[in-house]
């Protein structure tokens, strides 16, 4: 039941809107409030309608340190979809912040360890519909916020290539399970890069579809407008294959509008005979951050397209150097507002809430607020500050902004097919100590960002393709196409991957 505030606990939300309520206007308020919460108490006896659960599921566990090397599991099971489909056979794991009926939900977080959600995201009931097994969650970042794999509560996820280093974040566990061969497919998210982060330095294939092709239902959501979901596997096919089973429109995701599906599978037929791809000038050599032996491994793979009959020219976007800033304006004040001030579900949209994800996030937020990431934190106060001090301008600038950003993609690809360039400026880093300081753990977790970020913020599909091994360590080149052409995008990755450039499995003692 919905208990009336007293005249105390009115006074002092009032203070917080710059309201000064003396003692009789408060009692009138606290009496109309009364009143009106007789419609939320009947709200506690209506049921809510649930996204169905409809294969069985039981012997779930969360497996010990022998069975999990990489600190990539949070939790295994074995849940079996339909007798047959286009997944049957594949074994695939699903990021920790998407919600799996009867499986515990952590997004990294001691937060909301011990929640089990009660219904099954859209894409866990479409992969089981194709046939899919799903064989565990793979550990995330805490609450997804980190470019990095070492902010998770469970600790470090270790890149498969150097257990020194970081698988990256925040699909750190998806990425890393997929390349030491774990599992087949893996999905993925991506808010800033959180999907092609990890499958970069991990060396996996991975798409950040166009934003609302995947339904975000029953996946927690860091900011409206950046959040997408997706495949990561270890070939360009797994990935076109777990695409056609979880594109397409659900009803109840408001992220989602005039979606058009592609047919995936047939766009891989090795051949760019004919593509125009654009190697964009501006995603190469970023002041204190881009490592020459990327920059030049990115650059020979691009050559590598016109062994194969493409046209490779250079374009350049003098907007994508200010695509990072336009997504620091959206990402900082619209993740405190979201997934802080919201309690990861926010208000003002239509769709499949999860109240029981609210309480147990809403409660565990403010009694462990002590306990959140660097990350997070960060994120929270200064997004507060800025909604404060400014109310709101800046953020409302960068949405602006992101159409015209938006728009100096478009136009470029008038005149190519697709964009090319380093998915990340550097190779994998060090996982900072445990006694690290704050400064350090926040570089390692956000300073990748520039060239995944921007397409985030477009909206446009980018992939990360394998292209060169440096140092033992993946280098990744980013494929942009249009909005919708994923198949682009799949046909150039793929005709790449036949070439044989990048066919390195990681050694099972790297790093050990």
């Amino acid at each position: 039941m919905a208990k009336p505030p007293n005249i105390e606990q009115l006074k002092e939300i009032g203070e917080g809107f710059g309201l000064h309520l003396n003692e009789e206007e408060a009692r009138s308020y606290a009496g109309l409030i009364e009143g009106t919460l007789a419609s939320y108490n009947r709200l506690e006896q209506l049921a809510e309608p649930a996204l169905p659960v409809k294969y069985p599921r039981s012997g779930s566990y969360r497996p010990d340190s022998e069975e999990n090397p990489l600190n990539a599991w949070y939790w295994k099971s074995s849940i079996k979809g339909a007798e047959s489909g286009p997944l049957s056979g594949k074994r695939i794991a699903i990021k920790d912040n998407v919600c799996v009926a009867g499986t515990p939900m952590m997004n990294g977080t001691t937060t909301l360890e011990g929640y089990v959600p009660e219904f099954d995201a859209t894409i866990v009931t479409r992969i089981l519909d194709a046939g899919g097994e799903i064989v565990g969650k793979a550990v995330c970042e805490h609450l997804c916020f980190s470019g990095g794999s070492h902010t998770s509560d469970t600790g470090p996820v270790l890149n498969p290539h150097d257990h020194t280093r970081s698988a990256g974040g925040s699909s750190s566990g998806s990425a890393a399970l997929v390349a030491a061969g774990e599992v087949d497919m893996a999905i993925g998210g991506d808010q800033g890069g959180s999907i092609r982060i990890p499958s970069c330095w991990c060396g996996t294939y991975g798409l950040k579809a166009t934003h609302g092709l995947v339904p975000y239902t029953g996946v927690f959501p860091i900011e409206l407008t950046l959040d997408h979901t997706g495949p990561i596997a270890a070939t360009v096919s797994d990935v076109a294959l777990l695409l056609t089973a979880i594109a397409g429109e659900d009803g109840l995701d408001p992220r989602q509008k005039d979606v058009k599906i592609g047919d995936y599978n047939d766009a891989l037929n090795g051949d760019a005979q004919g593509l125009k791809i654009g190697v964009v000038s501006e995603g190469f050599g970023w002041p204190g951050l881009s490592e020459d032996d990327v920059d030049e491994a990115v650059r020979n793979a691009a050559n590598g397209f016109k062994d194969l009959g493409a046209e490779v020219s250079e374009v350049s976007i003098p907007m994508h150097r200010d695509g990072i800033h336009i997504w620091n304006g959206i990402a900082i004040e619209g993740a405190t507002e979201l997934m802080v001030r919201g309690n990861s579900m926010g208000t003002n949209w239509q769709g499949q809430y999860s109240t029981s994800l609210l309480d147990v996030y809403g409660r565990g937020r403010r009694l462990n607020a002590d306990d959140l990431s660097e990350t997070v934190k960060l994120t929270m106060l200064m997004g507060q500050y800025l909604r404060d001090a400014y109310g709101g301008r800046y953020y409302a600038k960068a949405q602006n902004l992101a159409r015209r950003l938006r728009e100096a993609y478009d136009e470029a690809l008038e005149s190519v097919d697709l964009l090319l360039m380093p998915t990340l400026p550097l190779k994998a880093t060090k996982i900072p100590e445990p006694d690290a300081s704050i400064e350090e753990v926040v570089a390692r977790s956000l300073e990748m960002l520039p060239n995944t970020a921007p397409f985030d913020v477009s909206g446009h599909p980018a992939m990360n393709v394998p292209c060169a091994l440096s140092e033992g360590l993946p280098v990744g080149m980013m494929l942009v196409g249009r909005k919708w052409d994923e198949q682009t995008v799949l046909k150039a990755a793929h005709a790449f991957e036949q070439t044989g450039a990048y066919n390195v499995k990681p050694a099972a003692a790297a790093g050990s």
